[in-house]
Protein backbone atom coordinates (compact mmCIF):
# COMPACT_ATOMS: atom_id res chain seq x y z
CA UNK A 1 0.00 0.00 0.00
CA UNK A 2 1.21 3.38 -0.75
CA UNK A 3 1.69 5.74 1.86
CA UNK A 4 0.03 8.88 2.00
CA UNK A 5 3.48 12.05 2.43
CA UNK A 6 2.99 14.00 5.13
CA UNK A 7 4.96 14.84 8.17
CA UNK A 8 4.78 12.98 11.36
CA UNK A 9 3.17 15.36 14.44
CA UNK A 10 6.10 17.16 16.19
CA UNK A 11 7.03 19.50 18.85
CA UNK A 12 5.74 22.45 16.56
CA UNK A 13 2.54 20.86 15.91
CA UNK A 14 2.18 19.51 19.77
CA UNK A 15 -0.55 20.85 21.57
CA UNK A 16 -0.28 24.14 23.13
CA UNK A 17 0.66 24.16 26.78
CA UNK A 18 -1.70 25.41 28.82
CA UNK A 19 -1.93 28.65 30.90
CA UNK A 20 -2.27 29.05 34.53
CA UNK A 21 -3.99 26.16 36.89
CA UNK A 22 -7.27 25.51 38.07
CA UNK A 23 -8.27 27.88 40.37
CA UNK A 24 -5.86 30.82 39.36
CA UNK A 25 -7.78 33.18 36.76
CA UNK A 26 -6.57 33.30 33.14
CA UNK A 27 -5.42 36.81 31.86
CA UNK A 28 -6.84 37.76 28.70
CA UNK A 29 -3.44 38.06 26.92
CA UNK A 30 -2.54 34.14 28.10
CA UNK A 31 -6.03 33.33 27.03
CA UNK A 32 -5.37 35.18 23.75
CA UNK A 33 -2.36 33.19 23.24
CA UNK A 34 -3.23 29.91 24.00
CA UNK A 35 -6.64 29.89 22.33
CA UNK A 36 -4.70 31.16 18.87
CA UNK A 37 -2.57 28.20 19.27
CA UNK A 38 -5.08 25.85 20.22
CA UNK A 39 -7.25 26.70 17.31
CA UNK A 40 -4.49 25.91 14.93
CA UNK A 41 -3.68 22.26 16.93
CA UNK A 42 -7.39 21.23 16.81
CA UNK A 43 -7.27 21.98 12.64
CA UNK A 44 -4.23 20.18 12.34
CA UNK A 45 -5.47 17.29 14.83
CA UNK A 46 -8.52 17.22 12.51
CA UNK A 47 -6.61 16.65 9.34
CA UNK A 48 -4.47 14.09 11.01
CA UNK A 49 -7.25 11.87 11.92
CA UNK A 50 -8.87 12.64 8.44
CA UNK A 51 -6.31 11.31 6.84
CA UNK A 52 -5.88 7.88 8.84
CA UNK A 53 -9.82 7.88 8.46
CA UNK A 54 -8.89 7.79 4.64
CA UNK A 55 -6.03 5.66 4.90
CA UNK A 56 -8.00 2.88 7.15
CA UNK A 57 -10.51 2.27 4.05
CA UNK A 58 -8.13 1.23 1.89
CA UNK A 59 -6.75 -1.54 4.75
CA UNK A 60 -8.08 -5.29 5.03
CA UNK A 61 -11.20 -5.74 6.82
CA UNK A 62 -9.55 -7.25 9.82
CA UNK A 63 -6.86 -4.22 9.71
CA UNK A 64 -9.73 -1.58 9.52
CA UNK A 65 -11.64 -3.60 12.51
CA UNK A 66 -8.10 -3.27 14.92
CA UNK A 67 -7.56 0.16 14.08
CA UNK A 68 -11.31 1.64 13.97
CA UNK A 69 -11.78 1.76 17.81
CA UNK A 70 -8.51 3.52 18.51
CA UNK A 71 -10.18 5.98 15.99
CA UNK A 72 -12.91 6.54 17.32
CA UNK A 73 -12.08 7.32 20.48
CA UNK A 74 -9.32 9.52 19.11
CA UNK A 75 -12.36 11.30 17.08
CA UNK A 76 -14.29 11.36 20.39
CA UNK A 77 -11.59 13.57 22.52
CA UNK A 78 -11.27 16.14 18.93
CA UNK A 79 -15.03 16.93 19.47
CA UNK A 80 -14.55 17.04 23.22
CA UNK A 81 -11.57 19.48 22.59
CA UNK A 82 -13.47 21.37 19.78
CA UNK A 83 -15.97 21.87 21.78
CA UNK A 84 -14.08 23.14 24.60
CA UNK A 85 -12.75 25.32 22.29
CA UNK A 86 -15.70 27.17 21.62
CA UNK A 87 -17.12 27.36 24.88
CA UNK A 88 -13.89 29.14 25.21
CA UNK A 89 -13.67 31.21 22.57
CA UNK A 90 -17.16 32.16 23.83
CA UNK A 91 -16.20 33.23 27.46
CA UNK A 92 -13.09 35.27 25.91
CA UNK A 93 -15.46 37.01 23.73
CA UNK A 94 -13.01 39.38 21.41
CA UNK A 95 -10.84 39.92 24.27
CA UNK A 96 -13.57 41.33 27.12
CA UNK A 97 -12.55 39.33 30.22
CA UNK A 98 -13.29 41.02 33.78
CA UNK A 99 -12.34 38.83 36.74
CA UNK A 100 -15.32 36.67 36.45
CA UNK A 101 -14.43 35.93 32.87
CA UNK A 102 -10.57 35.00 33.92
CA UNK A 103 -11.70 32.49 36.60
CA UNK A 104 -14.57 30.95 34.14
CA UNK A 105 -12.07 30.91 31.32
CA UNK A 106 -9.23 28.75 33.87
CA UNK A 107 -12.43 26.30 34.83
CA UNK A 108 -12.84 25.60 31.39
CA UNK A 109 -9.11 24.84 30.30
CA UNK A 110 -8.03 22.97 33.88
CA UNK A 111 -11.70 21.12 34.27
CA UNK A 112 -13.25 18.06 33.63
CA UNK A 113 -14.35 17.63 29.73
CA UNK A 114 -17.53 15.76 30.55
CA UNK A 115 -18.71 18.14 33.43
CA UNK A 116 -20.92 19.74 30.97
CA UNK A 117 -21.73 17.15 29.08
CA UNK A 118 -24.98 14.52 28.09
CA UNK A 119 -22.18 11.92 27.19
CA UNK A 120 -18.97 10.89 28.83
CA UNK A 121 -15.36 10.32 26.88
CA UNK A 122 -15.00 6.51 27.11
CA UNK A 123 -12.18 4.08 26.12
CA UNK A 124 -13.08 0.47 25.62
CA UNK A 125 -11.16 -0.64 28.42
CA UNK A 126 -12.05 1.60 31.09
CA UNK A 127 -15.77 2.98 30.37
CA UNK A 128 -16.42 6.14 31.51
CA UNK A 129 -13.44 8.83 31.24
CA UNK A 130 -12.93 12.05 33.03
CA UNK A 131 -9.75 14.21 31.96
CA UNK A 132 -9.16 18.05 31.65
CA UNK A 133 -8.33 20.08 28.47
CA UNK A 134 -4.64 20.00 29.07
CA UNK A 135 -4.91 15.87 29.38
CA UNK A 136 -7.10 15.10 26.58
CA UNK A 137 -4.67 17.63 24.40
CA UNK A 138 -1.82 14.98 25.14
CA UNK A 139 -3.40 12.19 24.91
CA UNK A 140 -5.27 13.07 21.82
CA UNK A 141 -1.73 13.73 19.95
CA UNK A 142 -0.38 10.39 21.43
CA UNK A 143 -3.57 8.57 19.47
CA UNK A 144 -3.14 10.69 16.51
CA UNK A 145 0.84 9.29 16.44
CA UNK A 146 -0.35 5.60 17.33
CA UNK A 147 -2.78 5.74 14.68
CA UNK A 148 -0.77 6.72 11.90
CA UNK A 149 1.65 4.38 12.16
CA UNK A 150 -0.76 1.63 12.47
CA UNK A 151 -2.32 3.16 9.38
CA UNK A 152 0.86 2.90 7.51
CA UNK A 153 0.81 7.02 7.29
CA UNK A 154 4.28 7.64 9.43
CA UNK A 155 7.33 8.87 7.48
CA UNK A 156 10.10 6.60 6.76
CA UNK A 157 13.51 5.47 8.19
CA UNK A 158 14.37 8.69 7.23
CA UNK A 159 12.57 10.24 10.01
CA UNK A 160 13.34 7.64 12.52
CA UNK A 161 15.68 9.62 14.86
CA UNK A 162 12.08 11.77 15.17
CA UNK A 163 10.09 8.69 15.89
CA UNK A 164 12.76 7.70 18.77
CA UNK A 165 12.53 11.28 20.41
CA UNK A 166 8.86 11.38 20.41
CA UNK A 167 8.69 7.59 21.79
CA UNK A 168 11.03 8.92 24.38
CA UNK A 169 9.28 11.36 25.40
CA UNK A 170 6.13 9.31 26.17
CA UNK A 171 7.82 7.06 28.24
CA UNK A 172 9.23 9.47 30.25
CA UNK A 173 6.06 11.17 30.85
CA UNK A 174 4.52 7.77 31.55
CA UNK A 175 7.64 7.19 34.38
CA UNK A 176 6.29 10.76 36.07
CA UNK A 177 3.00 9.03 36.29
CA UNK A 178 4.13 5.83 37.37
CA UNK A 179 5.01 6.53 41.41
CA UNK A 180 1.22 8.46 41.70
CA UNK A 181 0.00 5.22 41.25
CA UNK A 182 -1.13 3.65 44.80
CA UNK A 183 1.47 0.55 46.06
CA UNK A 184 0.21 -2.64 45.18
CA UNK A 185 -0.18 -4.81 42.59
CA UNK A 186 -1.14 -2.11 39.93
CA UNK A 187 1.96 0.09 40.60
CA UNK A 188 3.81 -3.26 39.83
CA UNK A 189 1.82 -4.35 36.53
CA UNK A 190 2.85 -0.91 35.32
CA UNK A 191 6.37 -0.39 36.28
CA UNK A 192 6.81 -3.92 34.72
CA UNK A 193 5.11 -2.77 31.43
CA UNK A 194 7.54 1.04 31.78
CA UNK A 195 10.49 -1.85 32.13
CA UNK A 196 9.39 -3.73 29.55
CA UNK A 197 9.02 -0.55 27.24
CA UNK A 198 12.81 0.68 28.32
CA UNK A 199 14.22 -2.40 26.77
CA UNK A 200 12.79 -2.53 23.72
CA UNK A 201 13.25 1.09 23.73
CA UNK A 202 16.98 0.27 24.26
CA UNK A 203 17.23 -2.34 21.84
CA UNK A 204 15.73 -0.48 18.87
CA UNK A 205 18.37 2.99 19.76
CA UNK A 206 20.77 -0.04 19.67
CA UNK A 207 20.06 -1.44 16.19
CA UNK A 208 19.68 2.47 15.18
CA UNK A 209 23.05 3.09 15.73
CA UNK A 210 24.45 0.06 14.27
CA UNK A 211 22.63 1.50 11.03
CA UNK A 212 20.10 -0.97 10.93
CA UNK A 213 16.14 -1.02 9.44
CA UNK A 214 14.01 0.20 12.77
CA UNK A 215 10.77 1.22 10.88
CA UNK A 216 9.33 -2.29 11.55
CA UNK A 217 9.52 -1.91 15.38
CA UNK A 218 9.14 1.57 16.07
CA UNK A 219 4.91 1.20 15.12
CA UNK A 220 4.42 -1.31 17.62
CA UNK A 221 6.41 0.54 20.67
CA UNK A 222 4.94 3.78 19.62
CA UNK A 223 1.49 1.77 19.90
CA UNK A 224 2.74 0.07 23.38
CA UNK A 225 4.39 3.74 24.98
CA UNK A 226 1.11 5.37 23.87
CA UNK A 227 -1.25 3.23 25.21
CA UNK A 228 0.86 3.13 28.77
CA UNK A 229 0.75 6.79 29.10
CA UNK A 230 -3.03 6.73 27.82
CA UNK A 231 -4.12 3.80 31.01
CA UNK A 232 -2.16 6.15 33.22
CA UNK A 233 -3.83 9.25 33.08
CA UNK A 234 -7.18 7.89 32.61
CA UNK A 235 -6.31 6.02 35.88
CA UNK A 236 -4.90 9.24 37.61
CA UNK A 237 -8.32 11.01 36.44
CA UNK A 238 -10.14 8.03 37.85
CA UNK A 239 -8.61 8.03 40.93
CA UNK A 240 -8.98 11.93 41.41
CA UNK A 241 -12.88 11.60 40.57
CA UNK A 242 -13.00 9.03 43.54
CA UNK A 243 -11.04 11.13 45.67
CA UNK A 244 -13.64 13.84 45.39
CA UNK A 245 -16.09 11.09 45.22
CA UNK A 246 -14.84 10.72 48.82
CA UNK A 247 -14.92 13.94 49.98
CA UNK A 248 -18.31 14.75 49.17
CA UNK A 249 -19.57 11.37 50.35
CA UNK A 250 -17.97 12.70 53.81
CA UNK A 251 -19.88 15.55 53.71
CA UNK A 252 -23.17 13.86 53.28
CA UNK A 253 -22.39 11.45 56.17
CA UNK A 254 -21.69 14.88 58.29
CA UNK A 255 -24.96 16.42 56.65
CA UNK A 256 -26.99 13.30 57.51
CA UNK A 257 -25.66 13.12 60.67
CA UNK A 258 -26.25 16.67 61.94
CA UNK A 259 -30.10 16.29 60.67
CA UNK A 260 -30.52 13.19 62.77
CA UNK A 261 -29.74 14.66 66.09
CA UNK A 262 -32.50 17.48 64.97
CA UNK A 263 -34.86 15.18 64.45
CA UNK A 264 -34.31 12.76 67.60
CA UNK A 265 -34.77 16.46 69.67
CA UNK A 266 -37.92 16.53 67.19
CA UNK A 267 -38.78 13.18 68.42
CA UNK A 268 -38.10 14.40 71.87
CA UNK A 269 -40.41 17.33 71.95
CA UNK A 270 -42.94 15.29 70.16
CA UNK A 271 -43.22 12.39 73.10
CA UNK A 272 -43.37 15.30 75.56
CA UNK A 273 -45.97 17.33 73.78
CA UNK A 274 -48.24 14.67 72.71
CA UNK A 275 -50.03 11.23 73.47
CA UNK A 276 -50.15 8.80 71.37
CA UNK A 277 -47.07 10.07 69.74
CA UNK A 278 -45.68 8.36 66.61
CA UNK A 279 -43.17 6.10 67.17
CA UNK A 280 -40.47 5.57 64.17
CA UNK A 281 -36.72 4.53 64.40
CA UNK A 282 -33.99 6.93 63.34
CA UNK A 283 -31.21 5.44 61.75
CA UNK A 284 -27.83 6.17 62.67
CA UNK A 285 -25.40 6.82 60.32
CA UNK A 286 -22.41 6.52 61.96
CA UNK A 287 -23.31 2.44 62.10
CA UNK A 288 -22.62 2.60 58.45
CA UNK A 289 -18.93 2.91 59.38
CA UNK A 290 -16.37 5.10 57.79
CA UNK A 291 -16.56 6.30 53.73
CA UNK A 292 -15.01 2.97 52.08
CA UNK A 293 -12.30 3.43 49.52
CA UNK A 294 -12.87 1.03 46.63
CA UNK A 295 -15.49 2.43 43.97
CA UNK A 296 -17.73 -0.59 43.88
CA UNK A 297 -18.04 -0.22 48.08
CA UNK A 298 -18.18 3.48 47.77
CA UNK A 299 -21.12 3.50 45.45
CA UNK A 300 -23.05 0.94 47.38
CA UNK A 301 -22.10 2.78 50.73
CA UNK A 302 -23.67 5.67 49.15
CA UNK A 303 -26.80 3.65 48.27
CA UNK A 304 -27.21 3.47 52.07
CA UNK A 305 -26.89 7.01 52.47
CA UNK A 306 -29.48 7.98 50.59
CA UNK A 307 -32.12 5.12 52.19
CA UNK A 308 -31.13 6.91 55.40
CA UNK A 309 -31.68 9.91 54.28
CA UNK A 310 -35.10 9.11 53.08
CA UNK A 311 -35.68 7.74 56.66
CA UNK A 312 -35.06 10.52 58.27
CA UNK A 313 -36.73 12.96 55.80
CA UNK A 314 -40.12 10.37 56.75
CA UNK A 315 -39.27 10.86 60.52
CA UNK A 316 -39.17 14.81 60.60
CA UNK A 317 -42.44 14.97 58.40
CA UNK A 318 -44.03 12.20 61.16
CA UNK A 319 -42.79 14.62 64.40
CA UNK A 320 -42.99 17.73 63.17
CA UNK A 321 -46.68 17.11 61.94
CA UNK A 322 -47.68 15.76 65.76
CA UNK A 323 -46.31 19.14 67.30
CA UNK A 324 -48.46 20.86 64.32
CA UNK A 325 -51.54 19.09 64.91
CA UNK A 326 -51.22 20.04 68.67
CA UNK A 327 -50.29 23.85 67.46
CA UNK A 328 -53.92 23.57 66.05
CA UNK A 329 -56.12 22.24 68.02
CA UNK A 330 -54.28 24.75 70.70
CA UNK A 331 -55.26 27.26 68.22
CA UNK A 332 -58.94 26.69 67.49
CA UNK A 333 -59.94 26.69 71.14
CA UNK A 334 -58.00 30.19 71.29
CA UNK A 335 -60.36 31.16 68.39
CA UNK A 336 -63.88 29.96 69.62
CA UNK A 337 -62.74 31.16 72.89
CA UNK A 338 -62.50 34.86 71.55
CA UNK A 339 -65.49 34.37 69.85
CA UNK A 340 -67.70 33.43 72.31
CA UNK A 341 -66.20 36.03 74.61
CA UNK A 342 -67.72 38.64 72.35
CA UNK A 343 -70.54 37.40 72.15
CA UNK A 344 -73.75 37.73 74.16
CA UNK A 345 -75.13 34.40 75.83
CA UNK A 346 -78.18 33.21 77.38
CA UNK A 347 -77.43 31.92 81.31
CA UNK A 348 -77.66 28.89 80.07
CA UNK A 349 -75.61 29.22 77.47
CA UNK A 350 -72.69 30.68 79.29
CA UNK A 351 -73.10 27.99 81.88
CA UNK A 352 -72.09 25.39 79.39
CA UNK A 353 -69.61 27.27 77.65
CA UNK A 354 -67.82 27.78 81.26
CA UNK A 355 -67.71 24.40 81.97
CA UNK A 356 -66.77 23.30 78.58
CA UNK A 357 -63.67 26.01 78.76
CA UNK A 358 -63.09 24.61 81.85
CA UNK A 359 -62.86 21.04 80.67
CA UNK A 360 -60.40 21.93 77.61
CA UNK A 361 -58.15 23.69 80.08
CA UNK A 362 -57.65 20.80 82.15
CA UNK A 363 -56.82 18.59 79.27
CA UNK A 364 -54.46 21.63 77.50
CA UNK A 365 -52.54 21.82 80.67
CA UNK A 366 -51.56 17.54 80.25
CA UNK A 367 -48.55 17.21 79.88
CA UNK A 368 -47.80 15.11 77.62
CA UNK A 369 -51.60 16.48 75.56
CA UNK A 370 -54.28 14.02 75.27
CA UNK A 371 -54.54 15.01 71.45
CA UNK A 372 -57.36 12.86 70.68
CA UNK A 373 -59.34 13.87 73.83
CA UNK A 374 -57.96 17.61 73.34
CA UNK A 375 -59.59 17.39 69.31
CA UNK A 376 -62.54 15.79 70.44
CA UNK A 377 -63.63 18.54 72.94
CA UNK A 378 -62.35 21.20 71.01
CA UNK A 379 -64.79 20.35 67.71
CA UNK A 380 -67.68 20.39 70.82
CA UNK A 381 -66.51 23.57 71.98
CA UNK A 382 -66.43 25.04 68.86
CA UNK A 383 -69.85 23.17 67.74
CA UNK A 384 -71.63 24.68 70.74
CA UNK A 385 -70.36 28.40 70.68
CA UNK A 386 -71.13 28.07 66.62
CA UNK A 387 -74.80 27.05 68.00
CA UNK A 388 -74.95 29.65 70.63
CA UNK A 389 -74.10 32.61 68.66
CA UNK A 390 -75.83 31.34 65.85
CA UNK A 391 -78.71 34.07 65.21
CA UNK A 392 -82.17 33.40 65.97
CA UNK A 393 -84.89 33.86 64.01
CA UNK A 394 -87.29 37.12 65.38
CA UNK A 395 -90.57 36.59 66.90
CA UNK A 396 -93.09 38.70 65.34
CA UNK A 397 -95.79 38.34 62.83
CA UNK A 398 -96.26 35.11 60.68
CA UNK A 399 -97.67 35.21 57.05
CA UNK A 400 -100.93 33.44 57.31
CA UNK A 401 -101.08 30.21 55.57
CA UNK A 402 -103.24 30.51 52.74
CA UNK A 403 -107.06 28.59 53.26
CA UNK A 404 -107.96 25.44 50.97
CA UNK A 405 -110.28 26.74 48.24
CA UNK A 406 -113.99 26.45 48.98
CA UNK A 407 -115.14 23.28 47.12
CA UNK A 408 -117.92 24.82 44.57
CA UNK A 409 -121.27 23.22 44.83
CA UNK A 410 -122.65 21.26 41.82
CA UNK A 411 -125.21 23.18 40.06
CA UNK A 412 -128.64 21.17 39.26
Amino acid sequence: MTAVPRNDPDPGTAAPVAPGRLGVPVQAAEAQRYLGALREWVAQRRADLGEVDRAVLKLSQAEQVAITNDLTVALTFWKAVSDRLTLLETTFDGGRVGPVEAERLSTLIHGRLDSNTTEHLSLPSSGSLAVSLPEACRLLDSLTRTLQARASLAPGAAEATQRITLVRAGIERSRDQVPLVPAGAHRDEAAEKLARLDRRMGDLVERARRGADVGGIIGPLEIDAAVLERDLIVAAAERASAARSRVRTQQQVEELDARAAAIRALERACLEAITPAPRLAIPNVRALGPVPQAAAELTAYREKLERVSRALDLAHETYAAGLAERDEVVGLVGAVNAMASSATLTPEAQADVTELRRRLDETLASRPLPITRARALAAAFQAYVDAATRPQPRAGRTTPRPSAPRAQRPRP
